[in-house]
């Protein structure tokens, strides 16, 4: 009986100490010189609006006459995003973020809403985030804010619209169009929840007020080029559900 006491008494000392080993791992592990990779869904939602078409040059010669009542917006578009963040301070992580790109779609406003959609294109807007995040590392659900800079880029910028090429610029004409690449700076929110000492889940918030200057360039059936520009303001906010897993 005294043997069987001493067993279980080693064995009650040999698990208190398992788990105070085991305990800091899992509530620790969103802590310093963590590595977070997370995957999810994310929901592109343009606040957008553009100026007028200014037409700047006709067959090469100079202009500058605009069409009043034009308008343009990007539509709302879905993705995948990746965030890799790494935990400088228990409190304190550096994110980069992005992930595959869908087509934008560029609509008609006002006298060119009647068109719907006239273009679309590939947006690349990689970001990296300051993040602070909230309570102690021990907490399961942790809030966070971040703060950081973008560089937003377009690719496959494409006139899709026949009806509105032609009618800007006469039967067998075509059109092609370019967008200008920007710095932005980016604001973010959201909060984690850890499940175990690798598993998280997460959900965010961030805006952009990002802009573009769009050059649309119109080639008539005799060979007459029409160039037009406008300023398309972007400024997405982007929602993103994910799933983490820390390293």
């Amino acid at each position: 009986m005294k043997m069987a006491g001493k067993i279980v008494r080693l064995l009650s000392v040999y698990l208190v100490l398992l788990n105070v080993n085991l305990i800091p791992d899992v509530a620790h592990a969103q802590s310093a010189g963590s590595t977070v990779v997370s995957v999810g869904w994310a929901r592109i939602m343009p606040l957008s609006n553009s100026d007028p078409l200014t037409v700047t040059s006709l067959a090469g010669h100079p202009v500058n006459q605009v069409e009043t009542g034009t308008s343009g917006a990007a539509t709302s578009t879905d993705t995948v995003g990746l965030v890799i963040e790494r935990y400088i301070t228990d409190n304190i992580g550096v994110a980069v973020a992005g992930g595959f790109p869908a087509y934008l779609g560029l609509e008609g406003r006002g006298t060119l809403g009647k068109y719907g959609q006239i273009g679309k294109a590939r947006p690349w807007a990689p970001q990296v985030i300051l993040r602070y995040h909230f309570l102690p590392a021990t907490s399961k659900f942790r809030p966070f804010a971040g703060i950081g800079v973008n560089y937003t880029w377009f690719t496959n910028v494409r006139v899709n619209n026949q009806t509105f090429v032609t009618q800007s610029f006469g039967p067998g004409s075509s059109a092609n169009a370019s967008a200008s690449s920007s710095w932005n700076p980016v604001f973010e929110l959201g909060a984690n929840y850890q499940f175990d000492k690798h598993w998280a889940a997460g959900f965010s918030f961030s805006y952009i007020p990002a802009s573009t200057n769009v050059t649309l360039t119109g080639h008539t059936a005799t060979g007459v080029d029409i160039v037009s520009k406008t300023r398309l303001r972007l400024r997405p906010i982007t929602t993103f559900l994910n799933v983490s897993y820390i390293f």
